[in-house]
């Protein structure tokens, strides 16, 4: 997905911001020709910006807002243009001060919060992963992504915030798909290496691994993006170029629906371990 054409989510954040520029210029008794007038913009630029089809900048909220006479409002439309750029940031941008970077900047979320849930239909959740397996993961995205190449200063950032499954009074619940285990990432020793560790994590307190066995009737359960849950206050989706952040009460509920009925076809404990040593095997 290009920034060009942003997650439904994205545009209707978009609109609803639009909406309430029409309404402060409605309010204000200006047509839209008017306004566009008053600014020295062409009037479809004001179309634009009501419609959502163009993202205001700072100063355009200024603009808009002196023009209608409605100053005391241009520092909130800010802070919620601003918030909706933060919503979608693509993944070239995000890495382009390296990956270490990008590792340690979820450090504030994880501190404070105590419910995790994470749902991987790609590969095994960062806080589940080997070195090995981080290392063959990252090394792909330099690779893809011609990001800075601090590789092993994000592997180790990696294992670091992974302490935080050991510290009390949190809660971690992982699901994934079982063809996370068949998928090859690295050499065929790093991927016996990780089965072996999922093992290991499947008797840990406060944590649970459902594996979404392939074959199983999947219902309204349908397989995702990734995406990891922090609370019930703000979901992060894994999207090809991107990052998405949502923080809408009625849309983080949605992914929350969304983890309840994919775990309901997960198995867990001795069953989750037999799909594991089963994938094993097939590594010969």
């Amino acid at each position: 997905m290009s920034s060009s054409s942003p997650p439904s989510s994205v545009q209707e954040a978009r609109e609803a911001l639009g909406k309430r520029l029409r309404e402060i210029r409605k309010d204000s008794g200006l047509t839209a020709r008017a306004l566009a007038a008053a600014a020295g913009w062409h009037e479809s630029k004001s179309s634009r910006l009501e419609n959502g089809r163009t993202p205001p900048s700072d100063e355009d909220i200024r603009v808009w807002t002196r023009i209608c006479h409605a100053e005391e409002q241009a520092a909130d439309l800010i802070a919620t243009a601003r918030g909706i750029d933060g919503m979608y940031v693509e993944w070239r941008r995000l890495e382009s001060a390296g990956l270490k970077r990008v590792q340690e900047s979820v450090l504030p979320l994880f501190e404070r919060t105590v419910w995790f849930r994470f749902y991987q239909s790609q590969v095994v959740p960062g806080l589940l992963q080997t070195e090995d397996y981080t290392r063959a993961i990252l090394n792909t995205v330099v690779a893809m992504r011609q990001t800075p190449d601090d590789v092993e200063e994000a592997v180790a950032a990696r294992m670091n915030r992974q302490r935080i499954l050991h510290r009390g009074g949190r809660r971690f619940a992982f699901l994934i798909e079982e063809w996370v285990l068949r998928s090859i990432i690295g050499t065929h020793a790093t991927m016996a290496d990780q089965l072996g560790h999922l093992i290991g994590v499947t008797t840990a307190p406060a944590l649970s691994l459902g594996v979404i066995p392939m074959g199983v009737v999947r219902g309204n359960a349908w397989p995702a993006e990734a995406f990891s849950m922090y609370d019930d206050k703000q979901v992060s989706a894994e999207l090809v170029s991107a990052g998405l952040t949502v923080t809408q009460p009625r849309e983080v509920a949605e992914y929350a629906k969304t983890f309840s009925e994919l775990a309901g076809i997960a198995v867990y404990g001795a069953s989750a371990r037999k799909l594991i040593t089963s994938a094993i095997a097939a590594l010969g």
